[in-house]
């Protein structure tokens, strides 16, 4: 069932006006609706007339306040009747549009609610807003937000927000919201155009007898996904657009970030073929006294996002003949609406080297692998420091704690494509010169986003263009573009580090060079 939306309402009207040639349209007086004697919030009325209608209210906030008390009585209402009474203002409109409601003041009044936004580019509109679980309202990081028919989308960041910007020629389309467990919700952009909004997602549960029938043999999902990487992956090389951002957390307070816009040659996924890296655009914030902090360099970053990429590369969890691990079938879930299998895989018993644990989501139909979620085992992660830290300070203990990895692919003209990679990497840090010293707090982070996959005259980087894949990006010397991050499809950056930043001095580092176009 849907989540109440919150519009800008002049935006809103726009969309209403382009999709009137293509969506059916009703007025709120036309539909009856029985609503039972219901007392609570605003939101909680109106999710009742969602049910009942089988449709999705869409609305400003600034006329419509969810947290609000209301009650109402039973009896037969017209949809509009229902809605005011509900919210209190008998001035609305109320019009069906679609599989959608949709609520605003008359015309004249709009001027009094609205601020329009700032004006980014004549030929873009941009949807940007949160996801959320429709039944909890916990944020839901790592979602995807693309548009329908295209390989054109990104990804939430750990608050569930998102920002979308969009060609105007796609204003027709349609926004695709998903996130593993949840069904899939889907909004005409038109609608959406240059509006905060909320998006809730149900969990999807899968019945039990469901279960049972399909639960397969761990080995032969791995080896049936191997089989079929022909049929799922891309053959031929692509042109993958990769937004790319890397931070730097030291004792839970914000030191730096990275980040970047990176042309990818991709090679077939069946070849050992590198992937190659052009990088087009890169800004750097960070603390004033970043120096007094920063003790030691990991190795993470842009070769860590391509390797990430367990298709291609194939780790040896991924291999149901490698003898150091266990494979069981935990369960069964949804992947955009597709069931996919749970297998689960840890080191076996007697193995004690620093090895991998999690688990990885395997097309139930397809035997595609969807996504991953892994960390390396607890147990033995201070035994790995040797390949996680470069390089150290002087008299600095440098162990790591936690290494944790996410990843997920979507599907595009007829084949999947690495959709998400992100990396979190939390070290101990402690002065081995001081007895007493107390042990710091180091979490470096990276993650990569697809925006656009293209498969047309796709070619090798030239060495000039090419930017080496072990280039540590915070060295990179490289002019700020202010203009191009306004109209580039960024993942938001989350609210704990926003509001760090906020209360620092923050640096844009301008170096020399000439700037490139996207």
């Amino acid at each position: 069932m849907a989540r109440v939306y919150r519009f800008n309402l002049l935006h809103l009207l726009i969309g209403l006006m382009l999709m009137c040639s293509t969506a059916s349209m009703a007025s709120g007086d036309d539909t009856i609706v029985q609503m039972p004697k219901s007392k609570g919030t605003v939101y909680q009325l109106l999710e009742i007339i969602e049910k009942k209608t089988e449709k999705m209210f869409v609305y400003d906030s600034n006329i419509i306040n969810n947290g609000q008390k209301a009650s109402i009585k039973k009896g037969h209402y017209t949809l509009r009747q229902a809605v005011c009474l509900i919210v209190g203002n008998n001035n609305l409109e109320v019009r069906i549009i679609g599989n959608h409601i949709l609520v605003t003041l008359p015309p004249e009044n709009i001027h009094q609610v609205v601020q329009l936004p700032a004006k980014q580019h004549d030929s873009h509109f941009t949807i940007f807003g949160s996801l959320i679980d429709k039944s909890t309202r916990k944020a839901l990081g790592a979602g995807s937000v693309r548009v329908e028919g295209t390989s054109i989308g990104s990804v939430t960041n750990g608050n569930g927000e998102f920002r979308l910007i969009l060609p105007d020629s796609l204003r027709s389309s349609y926004v695709v919201f998903s996130h593993l467990g949840y069904g899939t919700q889907v909004m005409p952009a038109g609608l959406l155009s240059n509006c905060h909004f909320i998006v809730g997602l149900q969990e999807r549960v899968i019945p039990l007898q469901e279960v049972v029938l399909r639960l397969t043999n761990p080995l032969h999902l791995l080896r049936e996904m191997q089989r079929n990487k022909q049929d799922n992956y891309f053959r031929n090389p692509v042109y993958a657009t990769n937004f790319y951002r890397e931070g730097i957390e030291y004792d839970n307070n914000f030191v730096k970030l990275n980040e970047g816009v990176f042309k990818v040659y991709k090679s077939s996924a069946l070849t050992s073929e590198p992937d190659e890296v052009e990088l087009l655009k890169m800004r750097t914030i960070y603390r004033q006294n970043e120096k007094d902090t920063i003790m030691a360099k990991i190795k993470a970053g842009i070769d860590a996002s391509l390797m990430l990429d367990i298709v291609k590369n194939m780790p040896d969890f991924m291999n149901p003949d490698f003898s150091d691990y266990n494979f069981i079938s935990t369960g069964i879930t949804t992947v955009d609406d597709r069931m996919a299998n749970i297998v689960y895989f840890e080191q076996k018993s007697g193995v004690d080297q620093p090895l991998y644990c999690g688990e990885l989501f395997i097309d139930s139909e397809n035997f595609a692998l969807l996504g991953a979620n892994f960390e390396m085992n607890p147990k033995y992660v201070e035994l790995a420091t040797d390949i996680f830290v470069e390089k150290k300070r002087r008299g600095m203990k440098v162990t790591p704690h936690k290494i944790a990895y996410s990843i997920s692919y979507k599907w595009w003209n007829g084949r999947y494509y690495m959709n998400y990679v992100r990396g979190d990497l939390y070290f101990k840090i402690k002065n081995s010169k001081r007895f007493f010293s107390s042990s710091s707090r180091l979490h470096t982070w990276f993650e990569m986003a697809t925006c656009k996959i293209d498969t047309l005259l796709v070619t090798r980087f030239t060495k000039k263009e090419k930017l080496p894949r072990r280039t540590v990006f915070e060295e990179i010397k490289f002019p700020y573009d202010e203009s191009f991050w306004g109209n580039f499809n960024v993942v938001p950056l989350e609210s704990k580090l926003t509001e760090s930043i906020e209360k620092i001095k923050l640096k844009i580092e301008e170096t020399l060079g000439n700037s490139q176009s996207n």
